[in-house]
């Protein structure tokens, strides 16, 4: 059954990392902004963006409206397409300096269907992008897909080949218990597993703590024992 596998899934990884301390931030307006920058680059380069933005003190609503674009695309320009993010940002926060003041707040404690609507109604800003800002700087509980989660579970055979976002996101949702703490931490183990083990190109697949799980690597056994007895 998916659900009692997803929680298999869950405390091997769990027993395997440990927790991950999920997200890595001094303020929840840094967790927004570290989302948008997060956008296909490792998260090292986001850091080192964002240690840049706290050195000239830009690491606000409204000092990221005062700078000039040119100069934000620069201080993030680790994070890979950093113009575009740089638009990113200031939509951003033009929309809570428009709507609220100034005051992320005033998204952060709406309601989790209402806040996501209104989050990808900003230029610039996905689904994924705006679930992480609800489930780790609203901290409520959506569960947050990414490029990972579809490699290992489409691997795995629990999703299928070109599932789309919605259907990951629903497929967890509807098969785990609805909780902040649980979400954010498996998002964080599902991140760390596609790094170090469940890789692109050459996974891991022999020293994966979830192998057992994996119909893929089973497949591959199953078809080259198929060849040796064939010879």
């Amino acid at each position: 059954m998916p659900k009692n596998t997803l929680m298999a899934i869950y405390d091997k990884m769990y027993a395997a990392f440990g927790p991950q301390y999920w997200w890595p931030a001094e303020d929840d307006f840094e967790v927004m902004v570290g989302a948008i920058l997060t956008q296909s680059v490792s998260w090292k380069n986001v850091e080192t963006a964002i240690s840049n933005l706290k050195t000239e003190n830009l690491l606000s609503v409204k000092a990221i409206l005062s700078v000039e674009n040119d100069k934000l695309a620069g201080l993030i320009k680790s994070t890979m397409y950093f113009n575009q993010k740089a638009i990113k940002l200031k939509n951003l926060c033009e929309h809570i300096q428009l709507n609220y003041n100034g005051n992320i707040y005033g998204l952060l404690e709406k309601d989790i269907y209402q806040m996501r609507k209104e989050l990808l109604s900003i230029k610039g800003i996905g689904p994924e992008t705006a679930d992480s800002i609800i489930l780790y700087a609203a901290r409520k509980p959506i569960f947050v897909v990414d490029a990972y989660t579809r490699r290992i579970f489409t691997r795995m055979g629990l999703l299928p080949d070109g599932v789309k976002y919605q259907e990951m996101q629903d497929f967890f949702m509807q098969n785990l218990p609805l909780g902040v703490k649980l979400f954010n931490e498996y998002h964080a183990l599902i991140v760390r597993l596609g790094k170090d083990f469940c890789k692109k190109k050459k996974p891991l697949c022999t020293k994966c703590p979830i192998t057992a799980h994996c119909t893929e690597i089973h497949n591959e056994f199953d078809s080259r024992k198929m060849q040796e007895d064939s010879v």
